[in-house]
């Protein structure tokens, strides 16, 4: 495993001063991108599980904002993403063959989480595609003290008469050899590059959305175009084998936004009702990303996810 350093962008980061990034590898010689910010006298690591499209810089603010909550933090680019390696004839396409091949990812995190010497214990917040693969780690034995999820995919949201065709169309297509089409509805360009503040599924904090704007245009090798339909298919079997266990017994809080349009609040809430101990919460007119919304929701949800840890320490 390579433990060189990485390019950061600081610059667009707007986290604590010591964040740097190192580049590592996962067990198949995948290159991945991890992101540090030490904090001083810690009382604990946050590993971040970040969503589909996203990177380590996008984290940045939340690593401030846990660095005076007196916690590090430690983020990951997936592969696929972000500056990790990429398929080769399309890096615009968000492609994996099998969520499995996440796990190998979660390992070299905590590898070089471990590797940093950042100060445990650790502990989970895992946001959107993170949270299906925070899910699974968990059920792998995750060593971490509590987890916390922001609109977890547990399901994606689609209408009842979408769902087969979603199906058939993307195990058909992986079954044909055909799984690295983009899914319908998207393309190379990523959504946030495409899309306007009205109307947006992500955030209602204007000042964010186009705080994510502005990063990809200074930085469009962070970019990312939409799933392969061979990636759409390893979701929608990895959320249904999910959801089939039975939740881990470890503390556990989870804020959906009301106006949730990514994933399926229905599956949200069908797992954290299940969960010994979880608590879900349904944060009153935000979005998606719980992490990139107005001030006050942000700020709420970190400190319930700091009170959690806390007990859990």
């Amino acid at each position: 495993m390579t433990t060189d350093s990485a390019p950061f962008h600081a610059g667009i980061a707007d986290g604590p001063a010591e964040g740097a990034a190192i580049w590592t590898g996962a067990a198949d010689g995948t290159r991945l991108r991890v992101g540090f910010w030490p904090g001083p006298d810690a009382w604990g690591t946050v590993l971040i599980f970040p969503g589909r499209t996203e990177y380590i810089e996008k984290y940045g603010a939340t690593a401030r904002d846990l660095a005076a909550r007196g916690l590090a933090a430690v983020a990951v680019d997936w592969r696929g993403q972000g500056l990790a390696d990429r398929p080769g004839h399309d890096r615009e396409l968000g492609d994996v063959a099998s969520f499995a091949d996440y796990r190998q990812d979660v390992t070299a995190v905590l590898a070089a989480a471990r590797g940093a010497a950042l100060p445990e214990p650790f502990f989970l917040l895992a946001h959107s595609m993170g949270g299906c693969i925070g899910l699974r780690a968990l059920h792998d034995r995750l060593p971490v003290r509590a987890a916390a999820f922001s609109a977890p995919m547990w399901g994606i949201r689609m209408t009842a008469a979408t769902r087969p065709l979603a199906w058939a169309l993307s195990g058909g297509a992986t079954m044909l050899g055909l799984g690295l089409r983009y899914a319908p509805g998207t393309g190379r360009r990523s959504y946030v590059s495409e899309t306007g503040m009205a109307g947006n599924m992500l955030t209602s904090d204007a000042a964010t959305f186009a705080l994510m704007q502005d990063q990809l245009r200074r930085h469009p090798d962070l970019s990312l175009g939409g799933p392969s339909l061979r990636w759409l298919f390893a979701a929608l079997r990895e959320m249904r084998a999910l959801r089939h266990l039975p939740p881990p017994a470890l503390p556990a809080f989870c804020a959906i936004g009301s106006d949730e349009r990514v994933v399926d609040a229905g599956a949200v809430q069908d797992v954290m009702r299940r969960w010994p101990g979880g608590r879900l919460e349904v944060v009153p007119g935000a979005q998606h990303e719980i992490l990139m919304e107005r001030e006050p929701i942000r700020r709420a949800f970190l400190d319930e996810v700091t009170a959690l840890f806390r007990a859990a320490a």
